[in-house]
C-alpha cells in the first residue's frame, strides 16, 4: 500500500470525484478518501443535473475533458432543454437521472482510472512539514490514524464539515442523513487564520410513488420524442459533445401537482417548531432555492406554489418532491403533503431535513482555488459557500487540473469571464465572497451570447486537448463538427433561391410578406419566424444539403449552423466588448502592493483590496466598494512603474 502521493482529494462527492480523475488523468498519483466508497457522487438532494446556467457548466465540464456530462447521459431517465421559448443564450439543458446508477457509473469511473487510489476513511487533520518553517500542506491523517503525506491537497468536503441536520426540534450530527460529519478540519484551518461560516441547505421529504394518485396529476415529458417504428429519439438530447456517448436507459415522466390554502395554514400554524424560524438555525439558507416554509413566509399572498414529482430511477418507486424542501417535524411534513390530493396516502421512505455546516470565506482563494494562507491546499465545492452539483463539480475539475498542474510545474489555468460559466463562478467566489449559498445563473455572465451550451466544446475542448485532459479522440470530434457547420452556414450564404409559390404562402402565413426575386437562404433564416426545419420542407435544396451531414450529428450541426446565421451580429458585438474588458485582465498588479499606502484611493477601495489582494487590475474592478476613480489611481501607478 503507498503512502506518499502527487495529490490527495479529500471527499468523493461530485466536486470530488472530479478532482480526482483530472488530477490522475494528468499524470500524478492521485488518493482519493472518502467516509464511503458506495456513495461516491452522491445526489444528495434531487436527482437531476443541470438546469438554468447550471447545464451550461456540465457542457463546459464536458468539453474540458471532465466526467459530470458523460455520466448525466449514461444515467438520465428524461432530458429537457430549459428556456427554449428565449434566445439560445440562455438555453439550458437538464436531465432527471437515475441515482444508483449515476453512482454505479461515476465508482466504475474511479475504479478503471490509471494513477487513481480509492481508501474509506474520514480525515481528522491536516499534516504541514514544519522544515521550511511556513504553512504548506504536506498530508494528512484519517481517524484511524494513518498519515498520508502528498504534494498537493484537495478538499471538498461538502456538508460534512461539522454537519448538522435539523429534523424539526430534533437536531442530529451528520454530513447527510445516516452519514456522521467531520470534526477537527474546520477549527485546525480556523486557527491558521481561514475565516470559517455557517452556511445552510436543505431537501425534501423522499415518498412512495406507488402511493400518488396518478389520476390527480399533470404528466410534465421531456423533450425525447417517439419514431414510427416505435423507438425514442434521444441522441441529440444529451450533455456530452462526443458521439460515442449514447443514452441507454428507458425515459421516465416527471408530474406536477400544487399547494393549497390548506397546506400552508398547516405549515404556518407549526412554524414555531421550523428550525428556520424558532431561532434554532442561525445559517444563512439558499435565496434561489427556499425551504417550503420561506417560500409560505414570504410570498404570503400566494395560495399556491408548484411541486414537481421526479423518479428516483428506473428500478424504484422512489419519488422526490421538487419544491417542498422543509426542516419541519415530519408529522407536520406528512399531514401538509396530504391535503395535496395526488398525495392524499403518501407514504414517506424518509423526511426532509435541513443542514448546516461549515464553509470557508472563497475571497482568501487565488483563481487557481489555492488558498492564499495554506499553501499546497485547494478547496473546491460548498466548502467555498456555493450550492448545486454542478458548480460543485466545474470548481473540483479545476482543482484537480490545477494541483495536477503545480505539481508537474505548469502555470494554473485560469478561465475567463468570458471564456466559460465556470470563470465567472470561479471569478465571483474568488472577488465578491458570499453572504449566501451561491447558485450560478445566466444573468451573473456579462457575455452570456458568447457562454451558450450548443458551443462550449469550440471554447473550450482546444484547451482541454493542450493540457492533456481532453483526448485526441475528443478534439478530432470538435473539429469535424465545427467544420461540418462552417460549410453549412457558407453554403447558406452563397446559396440563392427563387421562392415557389408554396414557400410565398407559407411567408404569408409566417407574417413575414411575399418575396420578389432570388434570395439568399441565409436571409431568410434571420428571419424570427423560420428556421431550417420549416424551410426544409419548402426548399428541396435546403433539405439535400442537411441530410448530407452525419445522421447521429445532424441535429446538433444544423442547430448550432442557425445560431450562428441569425445571431451573427450579437456574438460579434459583444466579442468585441469581451475583448475590450480583456486588457484590464493583463494588467498585474504586483503581489506585495501596499494599498494602504495610497490614499488617493477611497477608503473602503483600500480595505477592499487589502483584504482581497486581486491579482489583476480586471478582478479588482469587480470587487465591490472598489469605484471606478479607484482603478484609474491603480492604472496611473502601475503605468508609472
Amino acid at each position: 500500500m503507498k503512502f506518499e502521493y502527487d495529490v490527495i482529494v479529500v471527499g468523493a462527492g461530485h466536486a470530488g470525484c472530479e478532482a480526482a480523475v483530472a488530477s490522475a488523468r494528468l499524470g500524478c498519483s492521485t488518493l482519493l478518501i472518502t467516509a464511503d466508497m458506495n456513495r461516491v457522487a452522491q445526489m444528495s438532494c434531487n436527482p437531476a443535473v443541470g438546469g438554468i446556467a447550471k447545464g451550461q457548466i456540465v457542457r463546459e465540464i464536458d468539453a474540458l475533458g471532465g466526467m459530470m456530462g458523460i455520466i448525466s447521459d449514461l444515467t438520465a431517465i428524461q432530458f429537457r432543454m430549459l428556456n427554449r421559448s428565449k434566445g439560445p443564450a440562455v438555453w439550458s439543458p437538464r436531465v432527471q437521472s437515475d441515482r444508483t446508477r449515476f453512482i454505479d457509473e461515476w465508482r466504475k469511473t474511479l475504479d478503471e482510472t490509471e494513477n487513481l487510489y480509492l481508501f474509506q476513511d474520514m480525515v481528522v487533520a491536516l499534516l504541514f512539514d514544519d522544515e521550511d518553517g511556513d504553512d504548506r500542506v504536506s498530508g494528512v491523517e484519517t481517524a484511524l490514524g494513518i498519515k498520508f503525506k502528498a504534494k498537493k491537497v484537495v478538499l471538498t468536503a461538502g456538508t460534512f464539515l461539522n454537519g448538522l441536520m435539523h429534523f424539526g426540534r430534533t437536531q442530529i450530527e451528520g454530513g447527510r442523513i445516516s452519514e456522521s460529519s467531520s470534526r477537527g478540519l474546520s477549527d485546525q484551518l480556523r486557527s491558521m487564520g481561514l475565516n470559517v461560516g455557517r452556511m445552510k441547505t436543505g431537501t425534501p421529504a423522499r415518498i412512495d410513488g406507488s402511493s400518488i394518485d396518478y389520476d390527480q396529476v399533470t404528466v410534465q415529458s421531456g423533450d425525447d420524442c417517439r419514431l414510427p417504428d416505435g423507438s425514442i429519439k434521444r441522441d441529440f438530447h444529451k450533455f456530452s459533445y462526443l458521439p460515442s456517448v449514447k443514452r441507454c436507459l428507458p425515459p421516465r415522466d416527471c408530474y406536477i401537482v400544487h399547494t393549497s390554502p390548506d397546506v400552508h395554514k398547516i405549515l404556518n400554524d407549526n412554524l414555531a417548531d421550523s428550525p428556520l424560524y424558532n431561532g434554532q438555525i442561525k445559517s444563512i439558507g439558499p435565496r434561489y432555492c427556499p425551504s417550503i416554509e420561506t417560500k409560505i413566509v414570504t410570498f404570503a399572498d400566494k395560495e399556491s406554489h408548484q411541486l414537481f414529482l421526479e423518479p428516483e430511477g428506473v428500478m424504484t418507486h422512489e419519488f422526490y418532491i421538487n419544491g417542498f424542501s422543509s426542516s419541519l417535524p415530519w408529522q407536520v411534513q406528512m399531514e401538509a403533503l396530504s391535503q395535496i390530493p395526488a398525495l392524499r396516502d403518501v407514504q414517506f421512505y424518509r423526511p426532509g431535513y435541513a443542514i448546516e455546516y461549515d464553509f470557508f470565506d472563497p475571497t482568501q482563494l487565488r483563481h487557481s482555488l489555492e488558498s492564499k494562507i495554506v499553501g499546497n491546499l485547494y478547496l473546491a465545492g460548498q466548502v467555498n459557500g456555493t450550492t448545486g452539483y454542478e458548480e460543485a463539480a466545474a470548481q473540483g475539475l479545476m482543482a484537480g487540473v490545477n494541483a495536477a498542474r503545480s505539481v508537474k510545474g505548469f502555470d494554473p489555468v485560469i478561465l475567463g469571464r468570458d471564456q466559460a460559466y465556470i470563470g465567472v463562478l470561479i471569478d465571483d467566489l474568488v472577488t465578491k465572497g458570499v453572504d449566501e449559498p451561491y447558485r450560478m445563473f445566466t444573468s451573473r455572465a456579462e457575455f452570456r451570447i458568447l457562454l451558450r451550451q450548443d458551443d462550449a466544446d469550440l471554447r473550450l475542448t482546444p484547451l482541454g486537448y493542450e493540457i492533456g485532459l481532453a483526448d485526441n479522440y475528443r478534439y478530432q470530434a470538435m473539429k469535424s463538427k465545427y467544420a461540418e457547420r462552417d460549410s453549412l452556414v457558407e453554403w447558406c450564404e452563397n446559396t440563392s433561391v427563387r421562392p415557389t409559390e408554396p414557400l410565398q404562402l407559407f411567408l404569408e402565413e409566417c407574417g413575414t410578406g411575399r418575396l420578389s426575386g432570388r434570395v439568399k437562404i441565409a436571409e431568410l433564416l434571420r428571419r424570427p419566424q423560420l428556421n431550417f426545419e420549416n424551410l426544409s420542407s419548402y426548399i428541396s435544396a435546403l433539405n439535400d444539403r442537411c441530410s448530407e451531414i452525419e445522421e447521429s450529428r445532424r441535429e446538433e450541426i444544423v442547430e448550432s449552423a442557425e445560431i450562428l446565421i441569425k445571431y451573427q451580429g450579437y456574438i460579434n458585438r459583444e466579442r468585441e466588448s469581451a475583448d475590450r474588458m480583456s486588457r484590464l485582465e493583463k494588467v498585474r498588479i504586483p503581489e506585495g502592493m501596499n494599498f494602504d499606502e495610497i490614499l488617493a484611493i477611497s477608503t473602503e477601495g483600500r480595505q477592499k483590496l487589502s483584504r482581497i489582494r486581486p491579482e489583476t487590475i480586471g478582478q479588482a474592478s469587480r470587487i465591490p466598494g472598489v469605484s471606478p476613480s479607484d482603478i484609474n489611481v491603480l492604472l496611473v501607478m502601475l503605468r508609472g512603474k
